[in-house]
C-alpha cells in the first residue's frame, strides 16, 4: 500500500472523514517482515527481493516474533545521532565494522496475526493490534511515532528534521489495507529544503525551455523537474536570451543551450536522490 504525494499536510477531516493518523516519514528501505517460526524470517522489499541476508540483526529480531506475524515497516539506519540512509547502501560487512551504526525496523502497520489476515480491518484497529503485538518487543523493532493531533505532528516534523525525519505519512482512520494502491486514503507530505543554485544550460527550445541544468553550491549537477510552467519558461527565456552560447550536447542531459554566464536560481530539493524544482530566478 503506497501513499500518494501531497503538497500540504491534510487536516484531521481531510481524508474522507473519520479522522487521520499522522506518522513520521522515515528515510529507509520499505519492507514487509514475515515471522515464520522455525523457518528464516523474510524481509520483502517493494521489488519482491528478500533483504534478510543483507540485514541479519533485523532478520534475527523478526524471527523471534510469534509465527505468522506480518509487519509493514521501514528498515532504517542510525549514525551519529541521526537517521543515515546511506549506511543501508553499504555492505553488511562494512556496517558490522562501524561500531556507531545501528539498524532498526520501524513498524507502521500490522497485516496479519498468527493464523489471521487482518488487512480488511480499519486502520485504527490494525494500529491498536500492532501496539499490542509489539508491547513487549525490544529494539531494534518498534512502532512508528504517530498521533491524531495535526499540530503535534507538525511540531514533531519541525523538531526532528535535523535527525533526518523526511515528513509525515497521513492515513485515514477507517482505511483497510489495499495492496495494489492506497488511493487518497494514505498520503505522504515531504518537507522540502530551499537552496540556491546556478543555471548552466536550458533544455528544449531556447525560447520556451522545458527544464534547467543547474549546479548546486556543493557542485552536484541536476536537471529540474517537473517541466517548467509556461510562465516560468517565458521568464527564463527572456533572462537567458542575451547569455546563450552555441547549442551543445550534454553527456548526461542530451541537447542543451549552454549559458555563457550562469544565472542564479532558487530551487526546492526533495527526496533521495534529490529532485530539484525551480522556484524563481534570483536578482543576484
Amino acid at each position: 500500500m503506497r501513499p500518494a504525494a501531497v503538497t500540504a499536510v491534510p487536516p484531521a477531516d481531510g481524508l474522507g472523514g473519520g479522522g487521520v493518523q499522522y506518522e513520521l516519514k522515515l528515510d529507509g528501505f520499505r519492507c514487509v517482515a514475515f515471522a515464520r517460526g522455525d523457518r528464516p524470517a523474510v524481509l520483502q522489499s517493494r521489488s519482491g527481493r528478500d533483504l534478510a541476508p543483507e540485514f541479519p540483526p533485523i532478520a534475527s529480531a523478526v524471527a523471534r516474533l510469534p509465527e505468522g506475524l506480518v509487519l509493514d515497516a521501514e528498515l532504517v539506519a542510525w549514525r551519529a545521532g541521526r537517521f543515515a540512509f546511506e549506511e543501508l547502501l553499504h555492505t553488511r560487512q562494512a556496517r558490522a565494522a562501524a561500531p556507531d551504526v545501528a539498524l532498526g525496523l520501524i513498524a507502521f502497520d500490522l497485516l496479519a496475526l498468527p493464523g489471521r489476515d487482518i488487512r480488511r480491518l480499519p486502520f485504527t484497529d490494525r494500529r491498536r493490534l500492532l501496539l499490542a503485538a509489539l508491547a513487549d518487543v525490544p529494539p531494534p523493532i518498534q512502532p512508528v511515532m504517530a498521533t491524531t493531533d495535526r499540530a503535534e505532528a507538525m511540531e514533531w516534523m519541525a523538531r526532528l528534521a535535523d535527525l533526518g525525519v523526511e515528513g509525515l505519512v497521513c492515513k485515514a482512520a477507517g482505511s483497510p489495507y489495499r495492496p495494489r494502491g492506497a488511493g487518497r486514503a494514505w498520503v505522504k507530505y515531504r518537507r522540502s529544503d530551499t537552496v540556491d543554485a546556478t543555471v548552466h544550460a536550458l533544455t528544449g527550445p531556447a525560447t520556451r525551455p522545458y527544464a534547467l541544468v543547474v549546479r548546486l553550491d556543493d557542485d552536484r549537477i541536476l536537471l529540474t523537474t517537473p517541466r517548467l510552467t509556461p510562465v516560468q519558461s517565458r521568464e527564463i527565456a527572456e533572462a537567458a536570451a542575451p547569455l546563450l552560447g552555441p547549442p551543445a550536447v550534454d553527456p548526461g542531459h542530451g541537447p542543451v543551450h549552454p549559458l555563457t554566464t550562469p544565472l542564479r536560481a532558487e530551487l526546492t530539493l526533495t527526496g533521495r536522490p534529490p529532485t530539484a524544482a525551480f522556484v524563481r530566478l534570483r536578482g543576484d
